[in-house]
């Protein structure tokens, strides 16, 4: 139930419309508030400040009118803004990236404001009654609205500059980055109960691996694995005595009726688990339309490797831009390098109870450099930028096979390039910084 709140929460942090609609409600409040205060309070703002609320029931009537019909106008160009940014980033850099600018915060409070402005100028505007029978103006909610569209001036300069700012591809690069070290920290089986000691992995191993006796849990939708709640599983496999087999990892792509667990007592002799315990099962895992960067660290490497080869394709052919994204997958692979990655057998305290799909530091480098070297054909710059990048990574790396996971990464790299550059000088040159940079991922010894 933990992860559904999250997901769902997730999904309105990340939506257009859940910031200004909350600013809506509290211009509702604001607006009854102010006007209840005014008509019930003594205080004749008109005699005493006659500049500030002197204007009487026909000038708050225009002013309130103007700023209405404004912040309506100035809201319409900033979605129409939000969304013709939307769409130059997907076709200059990748779709992937749209999600990071739909949950901009900075954009859902901009496009809150002028809304809430205009809703707030309306309901202000319904209480002014200027007739001899009966007459009222709140001073008061009418003077906040002045100052709430002077306000508008400020947001909307804020809002240009803000969207100028976020279209730069350093930030974009630096945003996907960030989101994608923060991920790392929230790998799903290191938070799943505590690490299995080697002996108890290798007496217990074949308890996982046989074939016998195991239930099956399948999906009953299509979609991407976006959060497993490995707290609750650990927790279930607990309270039933039982060993539990994740099938899919966060991020795959799963069908319908296809395997996500499977279980079985701890002692066969004791029968098949409970239907109605099976059954809860899937609650614990969150299938949804597309990837999510939270729980998915390799999401967000993708993110910045489609950004490289969108900027290596023919059409745009930006070296810049995908040497500066190859830079941020240095940096990733580099705190990837130096983390400790959690074992596939998870215990309780007392035995091995889940076994996970582990993340797998190879694969992880693949992803990062495999289409960008594939891609860089005869690109001498972006060559010589990834073997930086590996460099970066091999020194980082806690362990000899990882350095030659590293190692074999620079010699396909050095080998690219020496099939595809087309001069001497070109290839000379990668050679020269693979010689430089070759010690990184060849020291042995404690790292």
């Amino acid at each position: 139930m933990l992860t559904r709140l999250r997901f769902y929460w997730q999904q309105l942090r990340e939506s257009l419309w859940f910031v200004p609609g909350l600013m809506v409600l509290a211009a509702f409040a604001l607006a009854y508030g102010l006007v209840a205060f005014d008509a019930q309070t003594s205080f004749d703002g008109a005699k005493q400040f006659p500049l500030l609320f002197g204007a009487g029931a026909e000038g708050s009537r225009g002013m309130l009118t103007a700023i209405a019909g404004s912040m309506l106008t100035v809201a319409a160009l900033v979605f129409s803004l939000t969304l013709s940014t939307i769409s130059q980033v997907s076709s200059q850099y990748s779709p992937r990236i749209l999600r990071n600018f739909m949950r901009d915060r900075g954009n859902q409070i901009v496009m809150g404001y002028f809304v809430s402005v205009f809703a707030y100028s309306l309901l202000v505007l319904g209480t002014i009654r200027g007739t001899d029978d009966q007459k009222f103006v709140p001073s008061s909610a009418v003077l906040l609205g002045l100052a709430l569209a002077l306000g508008g001036v400020v947001a909307l300069i804020y809002f240009i500059h803000h969207i100028a700012e976020s279209l730069q591809t350093g930030t974009i690069l630096q945003r996907i980055s960030q989101e994608t070290l923060r991920a790392m920290d929230e790998l799903f089986p290191a938070e799943l109960g505590e690490p299995a000691a080697a002996p108890e992995q290798a007496a217990h191993w074949t308890d996982f691996t046989t074939a016998i006796g195991w239930q099956q849990v399948r999906s009953t939708r299509a979609g991407y694995v976006q959060r497993v709640d490995a707290a609750t599983l650990l927790d279930w496999a607990t309270e039933h005595r039982a060993l539990l087999r994740v099938e899919q990892s966060v991020g795959a792509f799963v069908g319908e009726q296809v395997l996500l667990f499977q279980a079985r007592l701890e002692s066969p002799s004791a029968g098949p688990v409970a239907p109605e315990a099976l059954a809860d099962l899937p609650q614990c895992l969150v299938v949804a339309r597309h990837r999510s960067i939270e729980q998915d660290a390799a999401f967000g490497i993708q993110q910045l490797v489609d950004i490289a080869l969108k900027a290596l394709s023919a059409g745009i052919n930006d070296t810049t831009t995908a040497i500066m994204a190859v830079d941020h997958l240095g940096l990733v692979c580099q705190r990837l390098a130096g983390q400790a990655f959690p074992p596939r057998l998870r215990s309780d305290g007392e035995r091995p109870r889940v076994l996970v799909p582990a993340p797998d530091f190879a694969g992880y480098l693949r992803l990062a450099f495999d289409l960008v070297r594939i891609n860089a054909k005869g690109n001498h710059a972006v060559l010589q930028c990834l073997l930086r990048a590996l460099a970066l990574t091999g020194e980082a790396a806690r362990t000899p096979e990882r350095k030659m996971e590293v190692d074999a990464q620079a010699r396909l790299l050095l080998s690219h390039a020496e099939q595809t550059l087309a001069t001497e000088y070109e290839k000379l040159a990668v050679r020269l910084l693979y010689a430089e940079c070759s010690p990184c991922w060849l020291a042995t010894g404690p790292v």
